[in-house]
């Protein structure tokens, strides 16, 4: 297969109300396999969340990285997605989510790596534009010289690829590791490193308002690439919320890896 590049497809945007974090997986699902049909045109998708949550990569012990006592003392759903990595905290309002549905042509005969960098390269010229020097850190992370920002996470499924980044806006670093196991872990080897150091949110990087970082990484998109505006379709709707009822929110799924 012969790769294709960005400006051979018709992007299309989502962005729509909040979402339950079930939900969110579940639209993942459902646009990736209606990319690889055909049905659907290449799509970024922008993430706004109705609850905080943390999302486990596909390949995950629940255990060893969620405190589910503390997730649910906090009110925090604990999903788990269809792609690999690590996990993420999320409160709405701190994060930016977003994730392209592409069809594989995009990343034809590149590995893992690669293709992380192919698909983040848009976002780090977006940060560029807000005055952050941003790079790609094998495998998965962008990352600035003031701390991490990003991380992202991708499957290859049928005839598309999944990507999917989550930006720390601003984070509440105490209760994040009173919830993420592997996150205690990683700041007990460093001794004194905080996590406010590790990652370094977008917030204290620009003083923008998240809206703001959002409509410029839109805007930085539609001009490398192309963008239209789109809304999700009644049947992804139906297809997404089955999905979200019966496979996302089940102990069985969110514990397949306990």
């Amino acid at each position: 297969m012969n790769r294709t590049a960005w400006h051979e497809h018709e992007w299309q945007l989502i962005h729509a109300g909040a979402q339950s974090p079930s939900m969110h997986m579940a639209l993942d699902e459902v646009l990736t396999t209606e990319v690889a049909s055909g049905r659907r045109k290449p799509t970024l998708r922008v993430w706004e969340w109705a609850s905080p949550a943390v999302v486990i990569g596909r390949h995950q012990s629940l255990r060893n990285e969620v405190d589910s006592d503390a997730a649910r003392r906090h009110g925090i759903e604990v999903v788990r997605r269809i792609s690999g990595g690590g996990a993420m905290f999320i409160e709405p309002g701190n994060t930016i989510t977003y994730s392209i549905c592409a069809p594989i042509s995009l990343v034809a005969g590149l590995s893992f790596q690669e293709s992380y960098q192919l698909m983040d390269s848009w976002v780090i010229d977006a940060l560029a534009v807000l005055g952050i020097h941003a790079s790609y850190q094998p495998l998965n992370d962008i990352t600035s010289p003031a701390g991490k920002i990003a991380g992202a996470a991708q499957t290859r499924r049928g005839g598309a690829v999944l990507h999917h980044v989550t930006m720390a806006y601003d984070i509440d670093s105490t209760k994040m590791l009173e919830v993420l196991r592997i996150g205690r872990e990683k700041l007990s080897d460093k001794g004194t490193l905080s996590a406010a150091k590790r990652v370094d949110p977008l917030r204290s990087q620009t003083g923008l308002p998240r809206e703001t970082i959002i409509k410029r990484m839109i805007e930085t998109f539609r001009l490398r690439h192309g963008l239209n505006d789109d809304r999700l379709g009644a049947e992804e709707l139906a297809l997404a919320e089955q999905l979200a009822g019966q496979k996302f929110s089940s102990p069985e799924w969110t514990a397949a890896v306990p």
